[in-house]
């Protein structure tokens, strides 16, 4: 079983930068695949960016390319998502979700774990 806790959410305006974390629990954090997905209000949960168990492979969706980093740290059992020039669609809670195989998706069907989301919203 791994525990999934964000933080990092608030409250920023277009244009401004945020980082978001996730610590996980459990001593096998080092062997999954990480995600980042967000929902924003009356929207499907999309696809944000994810990370290979070694931090050697990433992948992430279009409207994020250039803009965001997905890193992570096995020592410490984080995953974190930096997020540049933000704007107001971006706005939407950001969930950070674990995979036990090892191949990168995009289909958070096929992620097994999922922390409870940190608000992420952007003013105009």
């Amino acid at each position: 079983q791994v525990q999934l806790v964000e933080s990092g959410g608030g409250l920023v305006q277009a244009g401004d930068s945020l980082r978001l974390s996730c610590a996980a629990s459990g001593r096998t954090f080092s062997t999954y695949t990480m995600g980042w997905f967000r929902q924003a209000p009356g929207k499907e949960r999309e696809f944000v960016a994810a990370i290979n168990w070694s931090g050697g492979l990433t992948s992430y969706a279009d409207f994020v390319k250039g803009r965001f980093i997905i890193s992570r740290d096995n020592g410490k059992s984080t995953v974190s998502l930096q997020m540049n020039s933000l704007s107001p669609e971006d706005t939407a809670v950001y969930f950070c979700a674990a995979k036990k195989r090892a191949t990168i998706t995009t289909r958070g069907n096929e992620y097994d774990y999922w922390g409870q989301g940190t608000q992420v919203t952007v003013s105009s």
